[in-house]
């Protein structure tokens, strides 16, 4: 098999189990800041069982604090999206990621300086349509929710495009590079923590039986194991590939939404038909790539 194919495998196992996420955050009692911090910590202290701390400990400092600030963007996109699931429900926060493909389409060139790709600007234009459709399909108590998410997807388009550049130019080790970002995340929802509490006493923060049951899944399964994999298939494949097929995720997720609590009679036709908009500009990607390449190479030779 491969390189480039198996990081879309990687890439879209990843893509698949995140599709749980909104689903776990939903059965999960705790509010966004709680649930993110135990997430953290369970996946930190699993990570320092998995790789040496040799490892880390040869790794430049300038290298880490990098990272540990990119941790912090992670952060607060988990706080936005969590937020996001707990002022709407899971099916909208789900749908606002699909605004990452539009993000990222700006955020590389302008972080990096690079040229703009036309047709991933032209994707990200196309799902923007799907966005309005579905923003002006759901109750007004939800719109909140899905402003939070749209601003966790912001978030999610630069660390994403900022972890693509280490990656390709660092190439620090997967588990390493997970560890010091989920550790960034620690820390910075430790800063939000108490003054969360302070102004919000009745906010808990320790997690019941059930909800250590759902944390385990959703820290194991549905965030080292996707996160790593995703880290992985970035070697081969751009931020802005890896962001589109994210747009996948609220397929998943709004099925087993409709499934497992019946959101699907909480929102109509039109909803979904933003959804659809959605999914076809993600599929259509390889098409539009495959002819920009075309012309560009044959701009290149007449050149």
């Amino acid at each position: 098999m491969k390189d480039r194919q198996r990081a879309y495998i990687y890439l879209h196992i990843s893509v698949f189990l995140w599709g749980f996420t909104a689903i776990l955050g939903k059965l999960i009692s705790l509010q966004a800041l709680p649930l993110v911090w135990w997430r953290v910590i369970l996946c930190c202290l699993t990570l320092l069982l998995t790789f040496p701390l040799q490892a880390l400990r040869d790794m430049p400092r300038w290298l880490i604090y990098k990272m540990l600030g990119i941790g912090f963007i992670v952060g607060l996109h988990w706080m936005c999206f969590y937020s996001s699931i707990k002022l709407s429900n899971a099916s909208v926060a789900v749908t606002t990621m699909a605004a990452t493909a539009f993000f990222s389409a700006l955020a590389e060139p302008l972080l990096f300086k690079q040229k703009i790709k036309w047709h991933e600007m032209i994707l990200g234009l196309l799902i923007l349509p799907g966005m309005a459709l579905v923003v002006g399909n759901i109750d007004w108590n939800m719109r909140l929710g899905f402003a939070v998410g749209i601003l966790g997807a912001l978030l999610a388009a630069i660390f994403t495009a900022l972890n693509k550049q280490i990656v390709m130019r660092d190439q620090p080790p997967a588990l390493v590079m997970s560890f010091v970002e989920m550790f960034g995340v620690f820390l910075v929802t430790s800063l939000f923590l108490p003054v969360f509490t302070l102004f919000l006493p009745q906010m808990s923060i320790y997690p019941s039986a059930m909800d250590w049951l759902w944390l385990g899944v959703l820290a194991w399964f549905c965030t080292l194991l996707p996160y790593t994999l995703t880290l992985k298939s970035m070697q081969q494949l751009s931020a802005f590939i890896a962001n589109l097929s994210i747009n996948l995720e609220p397929i998943y997720g709004i099925i087993l939404a409709g499934i497992i609590f019946r959101e699907d009679r909480d929102l109509n036709t039109g909803f979904y038909l933003g959804v659809l908009i959605i999914l076809l500009a993600v599929f259509g990607h390889p098409f539009l790539k495959k002819r920009f390449e075309k012309e560009e190479a044959v701009e290149n030779v007449l050149s």
